[in-house]
């Protein structure tokens, strides 16, 4: 089963005892992420880090060690 399923069988049981609709899935997706970044950014400042960058950097640091790892033109 999944969400939509679930929704829907939420949405038929509040119908028929006359309790309020449910939210749809996905309602509350973009406030959720937005809250885990805050909280990641607040962790960031407490520990003295920045509190931007952090994912950019991360990503970026991994590609430059992938690149360096490859071998060159020519080497098997």
């Amino acid at each position: 089963m999944n969400a939509m399923h679930q929704y829907v069988f939420d949405a038929y049981r509040a119908a028929q005892l006359g309790e309020p609709m449910p939210p749809a899935p996905g309602t509350h997706d973009v406030a959720v992420l937005r809250s885990v970044r805050d909280r990641r950014r607040f962790e960031r400042v407490l520990a003295g880090r920045p509190a931007r960058g952090g994912l950019r950097t991360a990503v970026r640091t991994a590609v430059r060690t992938v690149l360096r790892r490859r071998p060159g033109p020519g080497v098997c």
